[in-house]
């Protein structure tokens, strides 16, 4: 079984249809299908060209990939889809509208959150002690406020030791990193290096090392070209980093095409982590009523 642990839906032209589509292509069974909610004063303008533009507000921002758009889909195909929602903390009771949306939606993932907050604000801690009370893991797109020390305005979540200390706070959670912020640390000139996606190859000390072994409650997903781009730079495309972290990485897409699974299956992995990346892993984090 392959499971896509990381994607939209109305994203980039794709419909429900469009994704179902896209995975029977390349031989996905399950989509786990997040939100991507973008409050008004974190507008991004790109947003009008990727998302669904029924979600534009009349005051020229957008809202993202909302929980309307992916609850639709995931009621139409659940045998498909898994529902995945993150509100926004500062914005209300953040915990109850997850607990309601897991009742009410069937959400499985909280997700994907993308908040230009501290991850360990404690409005987020309550909503993330929330989603471990249910079983819920917590998918983090965390793009760093600061390259080279130049200050970025999107960003998501503060630096390394933001996450560290969510990662003690809320240690019932299971938490999947992603996104540049997150994967720039497996090596370790990340303080010094300007690019949002670095192309040099590996630098000894890297933090995100130090965390795996510190926190069994930290995983993360190889989606977008952010995750991509960090196996490449290794100097065998990932495979014992791969082995290393095989119970602990999830294959996922966060848009359209194949490029992860055309790298993975690059690699001689042996045919047990293989199943395990692709698949046995999102389902031990979020196991299906068909399986």
């Amino acid at each position: 079984m392959i499971i896509d642990a990381h994607n939209h839906v109305y994203y980039h032209g794709l419909n429900a249809e469009g994704v179902l589509a896209e995975m029977d292509q390349f031989g996905y069974d399950v989509a786990w299908l997040l939100t991507w909610y973008l409050p008004p004063s974190e507008h991004i303008a790109s947003s009008h060209r990727v998302f669904n533009p029924a979600n534009a507000r009349p005051d020229g921002t957008h809202a993202g990939a909302t929980l309307p758009d992916l609850s639709r889909a995931c009621e139409k195909y659940p045998d498909r889809f898994v529902a995945g929602y993150c509100p926004c903390p500062a914005e209300g009771d953040a915990a109850a509208l997850f607990e309601a949306a897991y009742h009410t939606h069937g959400v499985r993932v909280c997700g994907e959150w993308s908040y230009r907050m501290l991850l360990n604000d404690p409005r987020a801690i309550l909503l993330f002690r929330k989603a471990g009370e249910l079983g819920a893991p917590v998918v983090l797109h965390i793009d760093t406020p600061f390259l080279n020390g130049v200050y970025q305005a999107d960003w998501y979540g503060g630096e390394i030791g933001a996450l560290a200390q969510t990662l003690e706070a809320c240690a019932e959670t299971t938490f999947i990193g992603h996104a540049p912020g997150f994967w720039r640390h497996v090596s370790g000139d990340e303080a010094t290096d300007p690019k949002k996606y670095p192309a040099s190859p590996i630098a000894p000390g890297g933090r995100l090392f130090d965390l795996f072994a510190q926190y069994p409650n930290l995983c993360a997903d190889l989606s977008a070209g952010s995750g991509l781009n960090a196996l490449k730079r290794m100097a065998d495309g990932g495979s014992n980093f791969l082995i290393a972290y095989q119970d602990r990485l999830l294959f996922g897409r966060d848009a359209p095409g194949n490029a992860l699974q055309v790298h993975l299956d690059g690699l001689a992995l042996p045919a047990d982590i293989r199943k395990k990346i692709y698949g046995e892993n999102a389902l031990r984090l979020v196991p299906l009523d068909s399986s």
